[in-house]
């Protein structure tokens, strides 16, 4: 499905005030969000998201690498170049993001929970086993921590429909170095 990357100038009247305050946050609107845009209600609801999940008491790069997993099981490249880009502006290691980029956890321990527990929500559709979460909690994950690493899973879930419903959303600029395929 060809899907039109609206702007505050385009996009149908419900959906511009949302575009603005993505603007407003981020400095610009991307791609994705202004696909989004072509239903008030979906770029509504992708906006609340973003916000809830940027919200949680979850450290950056864990909520990032978990968007990263959760692009890569599930096919969405905008997402993995989103997530690759600003994880390696967090400093987290060229050798890790291939990795995670190839399917596999990062070397940390901690950054392998997270990782393995946000393909498992992917892959599964929810249904995570009783290892994945017993390796966060021995991170030190509680359960808030748990379900807040969800909301950032059903955030980047929702990115990856977007992007595979639109035949891959065209990335931005500053993702371009970063683009990614599903093998």
């Amino acid at each position: 499905m060809e899907l039109v990357i609206h702007t505050a100038e385009t996009a149908p009247d419900g959906a511009r005030q949302v575009l603005d305050g993505i603007a407003g946050d981020l400095g610009f609107v991307p791609n994705l969000a202004g696909t989004a845009a072509g239903s008030a209600a979906l770029v509504g609801g992708f906006d609340a998201l973003r916000r809830a999940a940027g919200s949680t008491g979850i450290d950056p790069v864990d909520r990032e690498i978990a968007g990263l997993a959760v692009g890569v099981h599930a096919g969405n490249a905008y997402g993995v170049a989103f997530h690759s880009t600003v994880l390696a502006r967090l400093g987290v290691g060229e050798h890790d993001l291939t990795a995670m980029r190839a399917g596999s956890p990062p070397a940390e321990a901690r950054h392998a929970a997270v990782y393995g527990f946000a393909r498992e929500v992917t892959v599964q559709r929810g249904a995570v086993g009783d290892k994945p979460v017993r390796l966060l909690r021995e991170a030190g994950y509680t359960d808030e921590h748990v379900l807040d690493l969800l909301t950032e899973c059903a955030f980047a879930t929702m990115v990856g429909l977007i992007d595979n419903l639109a035949g891959r959303v065209a990335l931005d600029a500053f993702l371009q170095p970063r683009a990614w395929s599903p093998a």
